[in-house]
């Protein structure tokens, strides 16, 4: 009587990699956290397709009488265009001059040892702390001693001062992972330390400049109260604020509201999909230094 030997190789499980039941339920665990993460967008799209203001309170009949009425409504007979330019020129200004700054100034601190540098990082940090409530009036008078209210000028610059501290920090890390070898290269080619940071640094620091520039334009878009407060002209709200116009005080257009904060999605989801490819590895890679 002869026996036979299983001879087929076992798989031997890597280090670190899950086994099955494990792996299943890292999965359903991850599909659990997208369905909960997906419902509110979802819930709110599903309510712009209900004609009544109260249709939230009973949503079940939404399904009976489901348009598009709203986003024609919106469209046609509100000043979504006027809140769209605003909200675009605001929010790409603050953008564009908010990340500037705050390269330039990331890049200073990452790479010249002037006196106080130190301490003039931590200033930055400092200025996050103080509440909206406690700016809002010394910048209302600063900005009315330079004539600069209901101006997008005025909204860009407050809106900076909010974006610049934590761009600066967030690149001054990101600069501390790039060689100091580039700098000496660029020094052996001639360029001067304005040529350097132009040409050789900035290209490296795409991922981090994507962060930035993300951050501070979700920053301008979705803000409320300083764009309420600063922008008195109807024709210039940002979509923040033309948002309130939905509500009085006997009446909320909900099914209105739920049309247009669809609607506002797009731009945002667009300029996340330009700046996504650099997105994740800006917001890793400044936590260590290479």
């Amino acid at each position: 009587m002869s026996s036979t030997t299983d001879t087929t190789p076992r798989r031997t499980r890597r280090r670190g990699e899950l086994s099955r039941s494990g792996a299943l339920a890292s999965h359903g665990f991850l599909i659990v956290a997208s369905l909960i993460a997906l419902f509110p967008i979802a819930w709110l799209v599903f309510l712009s397709l209900g004609p009544d203001s109260d249709d939230y309170l009973h949503p079940a009949g939404i399904w009976r009488k489901m348009t598009f009425d709203n986003y024609s409504f919106v469209l046609q007979h509100t000043g979504f265009f006027d809140w769209l330019k605003s909200s675009l020129i605001v929010s790409f200004g603050t953008t564009v001059i908010g990340v500037t700054i705050a390269a330039s100034t990331g890049y200073a601190v990452s790479r010249m040892r002037f006196p106080g540098y130190r301490k003039f990082m931590w200033v930055l940090l400092v200025t996050q702390m103080f509440p909206i409530a406690v700016l809002i009036v010394p910048m209302y008078q600063i900005l009315a001693d330079l004539q600069l209210i209901d101006s997008y000028l005025g909204l860009i610059l407050v809106y900076c001062s909010t974006a610049v501290p934590y761009c600066a920090w967030l690149l001054k890390g990101y600069f501390d992972t790039i060689p100091f070898e580039i700098d000496e290269a660029g020094r052996v080619d001639g360029l001067n330390p304005f040529g350097t940071f132009l040409r050789l640094i900035l290209p490296l620091a795409k991922p981090g400049l994507a962060v930035a520039a993300f951050y501070s334009f979700l920053t301008a878009f979705g803000e409320v109260a300083f764009a309420s407060t600063f922008m008195l002209s109807d024709t210039k709200y940002t979509f923040a604020v033309g948002l309130q116009t939905f509500v009085s005080e006997h009446d909320a257009q909900r099914n209105l509201m739920a049309a247009t904060a669809v609607l506002i999605a797009i731009p945002v989801a667009a300029f996340f999909y330009l700046v996504q490819k650099n997105l994740v590895t800006g917001l890793t890679a400044g936590g260590t230094k290479g």
